[in-house]
Formats: C-alpha cells, sequence, structure tokens
C-alpha cells in the first residue's frame, strides 16, 4: 500500500512576495525631505558594501539610482508605490547614500532662474 505523502499535511501554498508597503516604511508616510513626483537623485559615490547592508527595496533603489532618475521613473521601474519610494529614498539621503536634486519648486521665488529657464524655453527649436 502506497502512501500519498501531501497526506495528513496542510497543503503546501506558495508564500507571498509581496509586501505590505507599510512594513517596508516602518508604518512612516513621510520621509525626512520634500520629495516631488519630479524630484531627481543620483548616487554620488556608490559603495558595494553599503549596497549589501541595504533591505533588498532600498537596494534596489540604490541600484538604479547610480544614473540620475526621477521618483516616478523608480517607483514604476521597481513596481514599488511612489509614497514607499519617497520615504526610502528619503532614508538613504539621510545616510548620505544618494544625492536629491533641487526641483523647480525650490526656485520658484528666484527670479534669476526663472528668467534662465524662460530663455531657454525661448532657445529651443519649434
Amino acid at each position: 500500500m502506497s502512501q500519498d505523502p501531501g497526506r495528513g499535511q496542510a497543503a503546501k501554498r506558495p508564500r507571498s512576495k509581496r509586501i505590505r508597503p507599510y512594513t517596508l516604511t516602518g508604518g512612516r508616510t513621510r520621509g525626512r525631505h520634500q520629495l516631488l513626483v519630479e524630484t531627481l537623485v543620483s548616487v554620488p559615490r556608490y559603495d558595494p558594501v553599503l549596497a549589501e547592508k541595504l533591505m533588498p527595496e532600498s537596494k534596489a533603489l540604490y541600484e538604479r539610482a547610480r544614473s540620475q532618475v526621477s521618483l516616478a521613473e523608480l517607483s514604476s521601474m521597481l513596481s514599488i508605490p511612489l509614497g514607499v519610494v519617497r520615504v526610502l529614498v528619503s532614508d538613504l539621503a539621510a545616510q548620505g547614500a544618494v544625492f536629491i536634486h533641487p526641483t523647480a519648486h525650490a526656485y520658484h521665488h528666484d527670479r534669476n532662474v526663472l528668467e534662465r529657464i524662460l530663455n531657454g524655453l525661448k532657445q529651443l527649436p519649434v
């Protein structure tokens, strides 16, 4: 009489690879930095030792930011919700691992910057 190896045991279901967003951020919904969708980030000096110490989602963000990339692109490329990307990137910036490039929003009161932007737009071919 042959025994069925699955008998008497609960059917094993594959574990979900999806992790709830609030567990990735420790329940935080905001980071230390005000990060907009279009905010660009980059890694000034890549550190492979640091990369190995990061949790997988932060490591993926760190790796992708080796070339200048926006938060929207990071969220899309890695299928991580934008809110989570904001918190994790803010954490990486606090560690000095990534550089947050200033956005136009940061210069909205600087007339010289606005004039330079306007002049640049006028010089674009139509």
